[in-house]
Formats: structure tokens, sequence, C-alpha cells
């Protein structure tokens, strides 16, 4: 299993910028997804995960309002729509799921990161 995220880049604050994630290898079901990042010299941190049955998402309260997760469970891929950028948001992040390779076998994922910088 393999997780490719892209769409990270420079961003003015206040900017946008939007990430995408998806899942391919053997999958026979994704549990769910969501984002990571760590900043220098911090350690890394959730941003928002999703469950891809419920659609049930879990939002950090530092970016509660700005940042929005979803999904396209036919891709197997999830996306981080992150509005009003600020300086903090800037990080690497990082795709993490939990996917079934078999009907028994949960394995945990990460993606190879991406950066965000948020600098005027």
């Amino acid at each position: 299993v393999q997780l490719q995220a892209s769409g990270g880049g420079l961003a003015q604050p206040g900017g946008s910028l939007r990430l995408s994630c998806a899942a391919s290898g053997r999958i026979f079901r994704v549990s769910g997804m969501g984002w990571y990042r760590q900043a220098p010299g911090k350690e890394r941190e959730v941003v928002a995960i999703i469950f891809s049955g419920s659609g049930y998402t879990n939002i950090a309260d530092s970016v509660k309002g700005r940042f929005t997760i979803s999904r396209d469970n036919d891709k197997n891929s999830i996306y981080l729509q992150m509005n009003d950028l600020k300086r903090e948001d800037t990080a690497v992040y990082y795709c993490n799921a939990n996917i079934y390779t078999d009907r028994d076998a949960l394995d945990n994922y990460w993606g190879q990161g991406t950066q965000v910088t948020v600098s005027s």
C-alpha cells in the first residue's frame, strides 16, 4: 500500500492551499485516513481525520474553522482544504491511513510528506 500526497507549496498569510492524498495498492477496505503535520523542532501532531464509513471527522482546535477534511471513497482519497493560512501552519504535512489489506489484516500507513510554507 502506498500513500501519495500532493498539493503543498508556498502561500501567503490568509491564503489557501489544498492537499490531496491517494491510497493505492492492495486495499480491501479503508478504515480511516487523516492528516498530520510536523513543524521544525516540534513533534508530529494530528490535524484532521475522517472515517471512511461514517464520514465522521475530527479537526484539531488549532485549525478548526479554517481547515476542512473530505474524502472520496471511490478513489481511496482524502483532501485537506486549508483556508486563512497562518505562519504557524508552516510544517511538513503527512497523510496517514488505517487500511485493511485483507478481511482481518489492518495496518497503518504513512505518506511521504508534503511541505507547506506560509510566508509573505
